[in-house]
């Protein structure tokens, strides 16, 4: 019988070694190996299973590699962000200066900010607008100042010294965002200079149901007593803003963009005052948007400059100047941006006629009063019309 008969039936050692197992051995020794290779697979699957309860242990420990490495990035980065500012508020610093004055009331004090090397600078309208006999606090000394300006629309006014200055550089607000960071220096509670760090929250064109005149930075930056006029600086430490308001319990305030205040020095500098243009054009809402624009001509002023150049109700307006039109509210930046005297092209949809006119605009009669459009409690947007033109109220401001 072959040595695999044998194994079948007990014989396995006989043709080797002579013996004969017997066949109850045999069966323990099945039963021994079936034990053995049920161990095996048991331990088998209990190492997979220890293997497998590791692996959560090493993903933690990497989670929290990755969460310390992350939370070390971002003190580094707010370290780097610190030392920023210094070296902003630090370059900015030495051209802000505190303002005294006195209005008929009491005495006023806020904040400017030299924008030229001869001594000029900007400050808020409710520091320098009404104010007289100012003083201003520079290196170290008291120098009187002058007005140069006060122009209650854009909410700013300007000041002079006849000292040499430092300067600070012009920025461009158009290049903000929201949650873009953002420094202003200003002197809180007749405190030393003082930085303030924050960033940009929105860009609103009303407030309280009143119209701008136009587009403002709305900041979540604290504002104190003395810290109107204070310069809104981006982390170049250029001057993109003005602070003129505060807000809810001084937690956050309203800035002018630079170029508003920008716009009013051009016109000083040309004419020796402001020269807020109009061309006697009401806008509302249109229907339907044509190329992209949703601004409607809805009442055209007798004897105006834009009745006289031949635009007409139901034109659509398309662009003012260089301001493009999309919405009734963007006419309040294009019409704030036009100087009495200035030839402006305006460009409508006539039906199926692109038409552009070139109309001169002329000052207004209420250039001299108000920041403000709408009134509180006025229709919606697309019930009401927008005058191209000024308003005549103030907003609360520090």
């Amino acid at each position: 019988m072959s040595r695999l008969s044998d194994f079948r039936h007990g014989r396995v050692g006989r043709a080797s070694r002579g013996l004969r197992v017997p066949v109850s051995q045999v069966k323990n020794l099945r039963l021994f190996m079936s034990r053995k290779a049920a161990f095996a697979l048991i331990f088998c699957l209990s190492a997979g299973s220890l293997f497998a309860q590791e692996q959560p242990a090493k993903t933690t420990s990497e989670k929290t590699k990755e969460m310390f490495e992350r939370a070390l990035s971002r003190a580094e980065s707010a370290t780097a962000i610190s030392h920023q500012i210094k070296d902003v508020f630090a370059r900015a610093a030495k051209a802000v200066v505190k303002i005294h004055g006195v209005d008929e009331h009491s005495e006023i004090c806020g904040t400017g900010f030299f924008i030229d090397p001869t001594g000029t600078l900007y400050t808020a309208y409710t520091v320098g607008g009404e104010a007289g006999n100012f003083t201003i606090e520079f290196g170290g000394r008291k120098y009187p100042a002058r007005q140069l300006l006060a122009d209650i629309r854009s909410g700013t006014a300007m000041l002079k010294i006849d000292e040499a200055t430092p300067a600070l550089p012009i920025g461009k607000s158009e290049q903000l965002e929201v949650a873009t960071p953002v420094v202003s220096i200003g002197f809180p509670l007749d405190l030393p200079e003082t930085p303030n760090f924050g960033m940009v929250a929105g860009f609103d064109r009303k407030y309280l149901g009143r119209y701008f005149s136009t587009t403002h930075m709305r900041l979540n930056l604290p504002s104190q007593r003395g810290e109107a006029g204070a310069p809104l600086l981006n982390m170049k430490g250029e001057v993109v803003g003005i602070v003129v308001s505060s807000l809810e319990n001084n937690s956050a305030c309203y800035a002018v963009p630079i170029e508003a205040a920008e716009k009013i020095r051009a016109d000083f500098m040309r004419f020796g005052e402001a020269r807020h243009g109009w061309v006697g054009i009401n806008v509302s809402m249109a229907r339907q948007p044509v190329e992209g624009s949703l601004a409607e001509m809805t009442q055209i002023m007798q004897d105006t400059p834009a009745a006289r150049s031949g635009i007409k109700a139901g034109d659509i307006l398309l662009q003012v100047g260089r301001k493009k039109v999309t919405q009734p509210e963007d006419v309040l930046d294009a019409s704030f941006f036009i100087t009495a005297g200035d030839v402006v092209p305006i460009t409508v949809m006539r039906g199926t006629q692109k038409l552009t006119f070139s109309v001169q605009a002329t000052l207004h009669p209420a250039s001299r009063t108000g920041l403000l459009l709408a009134a509180p409690g006025t229709p919606a947007m697309n019930q009401q019309a927008i005058p191209l033109s000024l308003g005549s109220d103030v907003p609360p401001t520090p």
